[in-house]
């Protein structure tokens, strides 16, 4: 795990993942990062958003380590706090999964969710 506490953490099977997928889309770990967030929508309110950048935004907030940026605007942080980024490869569902501990009601799928 990259951080503790109240900050967007990362497992090492989800930072290997990410890693792949900059080495395969020929995106460098020293020049971008992986921002996380929130926006409206999907079954249960909420959707959960994952892409790479290199722009920082006013109010971005930063985590990680020297390995990998994690981004997150603080509206979203608002709602992801305490939140751990892992990978799953297994049959009964491959992706990243946010693991959040402030979401009270997510959908079945893993996509969205609800405070």
């Amino acid at each position: 795990m990259i951080a503790q506490g109240n900050e967007i953490t990362i497992t090492e099977k989800a930072l290997n993942k990410a890693y792949d997928l900059m080495r395969e889309s020929n995106i460098s770990a020293a020049d971008h990062f992986l921002r996380v967030g929130v926006k409206g929508g999907g079954c249960s309110g909420l959707t959960y958003e994952l892409d790479f950048d290199n722009e920082d935004k006013p109010g971005d907030m930063q985590f990680g380590d020297d390995r990998l940026k994690i981004v997150c605007d603080m509206k979203s942080f608002l709602y992801l706090c305490g939140t751990e980024l892992d990978f799953s490869d297994g049959l009964n569902g491959k992706g990243f999964n946010f693991i959040n501990p402030n979401a009270s009601r997510t959908c079945g799928c893993g996509e969205s969710f609800s405070i």
